[in-house]
């Protein structure tokens, strides 16, 4: 008989956030049930709140978690390069992660739901300038340049979401160049 180790409270927060990624991206902030996560992590309703203490707070926090990861993969992105070649690396592993629906479908449910929930409005900007920051700081560009990349990013944001067919390679080199 094989003996499950028990997780700790972080990694069970952890497991939390993974879950409500996915249930938040595909339902949004109204319709995913604090049910439906802890269904998805193996874990009873009230555990799920003794590790945050309300839907909204987890919301938040899968909100944070997409934003770091997003800043992680700039800096693995940019690596050792020099600043003049990290925006373009990081440009080309952004296109990566659209392929990840979970990530992109939890994107789109928080720009929706910031528009109007000043509390997620907050997270968001503050998240975007972070980004943009991050950005800066890994490759030198001036705002006008980090300004034209995330327009890019967002835009291609909408692309995914839509599903066009082949995008990468109908824009070829205009898409490829941020």
């Amino acid at each position: 008989m094989a003996t499950r180790t028990r997780m700790s409270a972080d990694e069970r927060r952890e497991a939390v956030l993974d879950a409500a990624m996915i249930e938040f991206g595909q339902n949004g902030l109204q319709a995913t049930t604090t049910d439906a996560i802890a269904r998805r992590v193996g874990v009873s309703q009230p555990y799920l709140f003794r590790l945050f203490p309300s839907k909204k707070a987890i919301f938040l926090a899968a909100i944070q978690r997409c934003f770091d990861r997003i800043s992680d993969m700039f800096e693995e992105a940019a690596g050792d390069l020099p600043p003049s070649d990290a925006l373009r690396a990081i440009g080309l592993a952004y296109n990566s992660l659209l392929e990840n629906r979970e990530t992109l479908q939890l994107q789109l449910q928080m720009w929706a739901v910031a528009c109007q929930d000043e509390e997620v409005r907050d997270v968001t900007r503050r998240g975007m300038g972070r980004l943009w920051a991050h950005a800066q700081r890994l490759s030198g560009a001036d705002d006008q340049e980090i300004m034209q990349f995330m327009a890019k990013g967002m835009l291609l944001n909408v692309f995914a979401a839509m599903d066009l067919p082949r995008i990468k390679e109908r824009l070829g080199d205009s898409l490829q160049g941020w």
